[in-house]
């Protein structure tokens, strides 16, 4: 009989009777009298009275309960024990016998002590507690709850303290673990000191003296091969220590001299907590010597304890190893960092729908394009599963691959659409994709199906941007809008997936709504002239969820406009002629006289006579010059052609080629984009 079906079929012929809480601060000992063979002796016990359950060789499976062969009824006719409460007996607490006139224990003779546990004396009391303990171990989740679980359900019931060992590292699944086996301590329990009631306080009047059970333990221990503790924990059963291999296994366990401060008798259990696979650790239960010695059955009491912790230990780790790829996973998708492109200062939040489910398919992005314009995007697949946060992931790279060849927003959509229909017919998704020119205070939004964003002016007030809601990506052969709004400097844009603003309570609109409401009253704080801080704005925004508002999850991006002035900005048209490069630097020159930065002249002459020079000799039509002054200065060449340069080593009899190898080690930063006309090369420089 394995043992699972140890817990589910007991042993007792009796009738089912209510159960016993692990929890109960009266904390009932087990205790049963001990069934005798026809010859006497107690049935798995020989005439030494060693239990036959720690150290017989007997052939049976794993677990098995001593004594269950000589069972007179199949298995299938036993009853289960009811998990009730235990009736409370005349007279007495729960699970208590009536006691003799004289206050005395009628089975041991003994005057109980106060505020101490009492033993049960029946069989069904042991199952009883066995039940209700997995169930309170079942109940936890990760490795923590279920070690704890293990130790408040034993405590004070079954044993005064216990200390719980487990691998270091514990391994995950079918892992192969290398390196020698390594037991750490992870969680020990005892029974807290007495308080004095005697006066109605709590306190106790003086600090107990310690006892043996407050010195056992050593934090860390190696297991040897071949050791007498390698020994007990290969044999799986409990086992008790008086036991001479136990005894042995001790000193290793616990630490030299630890071992000495263990009640002597059967007063303690190691049980070693094996997986599905291996063994993964070792549970030890200690009684105090003025209390009832453990009995044989109380082997079987912590062989289902340490099998039923060790299989959720065992399924809490691999718990903790998905959530964590999960968790990875989602992480990845979405942006370590944010960008910071000239003009604009952006926030973001991401919040999962629960802390089980951290994946989902919201994302958001703002992708740097040429011109110093920048791109934002937000979006939401369905459904909160692996599969959901895998074709975010595919529809996010495209987004970012269509946004360098710098096509429309509406172009962008239907390229996303097409993708959508190819990794599935039921791949369906919104987005919301804004490009925001900083030079042009402008910004182009297509939409897919998204609700829309929200615009908070710098006087306080806020707007819902009235943009064509389109078809959700993925239903395929639909066209997309694009618009093109204002966008003055001083105001936030608000990107948001619905689980911001929908839920069970409220509709979408209605959410919006509040929303709106939410920013504009956010906004009367700071007064009409300061916009608020936007990290703090976001903060304010997500406080606006309610306790039943966290049904999915939340992606917010918001963008403050700060725009470039124009008279920080210098926009040419150069003719693709031989006197184009002695023009350009001629322009530049008078810019920088302008704005006061003659420090950076020289460079910013060489600089723009080598790239204007490589552009006129391939371009066809004007190439544009444009130079913006921001805390850095930047400039910017365009032509009609798309071939990027490429940066390479000249050779000494080359006449050119050094153009690009100047550009790289004068400026601060360069780099060259393809437009759908052509191509951008831009530098660089610090400002003095």
């Amino acid at each position: 009989m394995d043992s699972t079906r140890v817990t589910e079929q007991p042993t007792s012929f009796e009738r089912s009777q209510t159960g016993a809480d692990p929890a109960d601060p009266r904390g009932a000992l087990l205790h049963t009298p001990t069934p005798r063979s026809p010859g006497g002796l107690p049935h798995e016990a020989h005439a030494d009275g060693e239990p036959s359950g720690a150290a017989s060789t007997a052939v049976g499976p794993e677990h098995s309960q001593p004594g269950a062969e000589h069972s007179a009824e199949p298995e299938a006719h036993r009853p289960r024990p009811v998990p009730e409460a235990i009736p409370v007996q005349p007279g007495g607490q729960p699970g208590e016998m009536a006691p003799s006139p004289d206050g005395q224990d009628r089975r041991t003779g003994h005057v109980p002590q106060r505020n101490r546990p009492t033993p049960m004396r029946r069989d069904g009391d042991r199952l009883r507690f066995v039940g209700a303990a997995t169930r309170r171990i079942a109940r936890g989740i990760d490795l923590d709850e279920i070690v704890m679980g293990l130790c408040r359900a034993t405590v004070p019931t079954f044993s005064d303290a216990i200390l719980v060992y487990l691998r270091d590292p514990l391994p995950v699944g079918d892992e192969r673990p290398t390196g020698p086996l390594v037991l750490r301590l992870r969680r020990t329990d005892r029974i807290p000191p007495e308080r004095d009631t005697e006066g109605g306080g709590f306190l106790p009047a003086a600090q107990p003296e310690p006892t043996e059970l407050d010195m056992v333990g050593s934090e860390l221990c190696e297991v040897r091969p071949g050791s007498a503790l390698a020994e007990v924990l290969r044999g799986v059963r409990p086992v008790f220590t008086d036991a001479p291999a136990a005894r042995a296994a001790l000193p290793e366990l616990l630490g030299e001299g630890n071992d000495i401060a263990v009640p002597t008798g059967q007063r303690a259990i190691l049980a070693p907590l094996r997986g599905r696979r291996r063994v993964i650790g070792a549970a030890l239960f200690l009684r105090r010597l003025d209390r009832l010695a453990f009995e044989t059955d109380d082997l079987l009491v912590a062989a289902q304890l340490a099998t039923h912790s060790a299989l959720g230990i065992d399924k809490a780790v691999l718990y903790g190893r998905e959530a964590y790829i999960a968790d990875e996973l989602q992480r990845t998708m979405l942006p370590e960092t944010l960008p910071q492109p000239t003009g604009v200062r952006l926030a973001s939040r991401y919040l999962p729908a629960a802390e089980t489910a951290r994946v989902g398919g919201d994302w958001y992005d703002a992708i740097p394009l040429p011109g110093s314009r920048v791109a934002l995007v937000v979006g939401d697949v369905m459904g909160h599963s692996m599969t959901s946060a895998a074709i975010m992931g595919q529809l996010r790279t495209t987004a970012q691959t269509l946004a360098g060849l710098d096509l429309p927003p509406q172009e962008v959509l239907h390229h996303l659409d097409e993708q959508a229909q190819r990794l599935g017919t039921d791949r369906m998704a919104t987005c919301l994709y804004a490009v925001y020119d900083p030079v042009s205070h402008r910004i182009t939004i297509a939409n897919a199906g998204h609700p829309p964003p929200v615009l908070l002016h710098l006087g306080g007030r806020a707007e819902v941007l009235r943009v064509p809601a389109g078809a959700p990506i993925g239903v395929g052969g639909v066209d997309f809008e694009a618009v093109e709004l204002d966008a003055p400097a001083g105001g936030t844009l608000l990107l948001y997936t619905d689980g911001l603003v929908e839920s069970r309570l409220r509709d979408v609109w209605t959410g919006i709504e509040q929303l709106r409401e939410k920013l504009a009253a956010t906004a009367q704080l700071t007064g009409p002239d300061h916009p608020p801080p936007l990290e703090a704005l976001c903060d304010e925004v997500l406080d606006m969820l309610g306790p039943g508002d966290r049904d999915d999850d939340i992606a917010l991006l918001a963008a403050r406009f700060d725009g470039i002035a124009p008279n920080d900005v210098a926009y040419w048209f150069l003719e693709p002629e031989d006197a184009a490069p002695g023009r350009a630097r001629r322009l530049a020159r008078r810019a920088l006289a302008r704005w006061g930065m003659e420090d950076l002249t020289d460079s910013v002459e060489l600089l723009v006579s080598e790239v204007v020079t490589n552009a006129v000799r391939y371009a066809s039509r004007p190439v544009t010059l444009r130079l913006l002054r921001t805390d850095v200065l930047r400039c910017e060449v365009g032509d009609d052609v798309p071939q990027l340069p490429r940066l390479r080593q000249a050779r000494a009899t080359d006449e050119g080629g050094r153009g690009l190898y100047l550009v790289n080690r004068l400026a601060r930063r360069w780099g060259a984009t393809r437009l759908s006309t052509g191509k951008v090369v831009w530098f660089e420089l610090n400002r003095g």
